[in-house]
């Protein structure tokens, strides 16, 4: 089995600071499938977060919806190219008022580090520069 692409789908509480937020690290959103209720936000090629606020994403399920800020249901990993992009994805994360996760993690082969957004949801980004050992 092999899947084209994946939408990952976040609540959140508002949609102009979220869009802001993620287009101050440099991010994009594809318009065609964003509106004042869901934000189609671009992480790669067949890569997308689909930035939901609460009452619609409430409308896909009959769960609670996790505070974030609180709970983790989720961690969302990127890859990286360089440490470089790593450190300055957080630093930027940080100036937009995520918050940086503890300190950055040196495993030799793989190096990472992340953020929260706004929402309290857990970003990690990794670079890799080899197989572990």
């Amino acid at each position: 089995m092999s899947h084209k692409q994946i939408f990952i789908n976040l609540p959140i509480k508002n949609m102009a600071k979220s869009r802001a937020f993620f287009e101050s690290l440099g991010y994009q959103f594809n318009p065609q499938f964003s509106n004042d209720q869901g934000a189609c936000l671009v992480l790669g090629e067949n890569l997308f977060a689909m930035l939901l606020t609460e009452p619609f994403f409430a409308t896909f399920t009959k769960k609670t919806i996790v505070n974030a800020h609180e709970s983790v249901e989720a961690l969302l990993c990127l890859s990286c190219d360089s440490r470089e992009e790593v450190d300055g994805l957080v630093a930027k994360a940080a100036a937009a008022g995520g918050k940086p996760q503890e300190q950055p993690q040196d495993h030799g082969f793989m190096y990472s580090h992340g953020f929260e957004d706004l929402d309290g949801h857990k970003w990690e980004l990794v670079h890799m520069s080899g197989q572990p050992g």
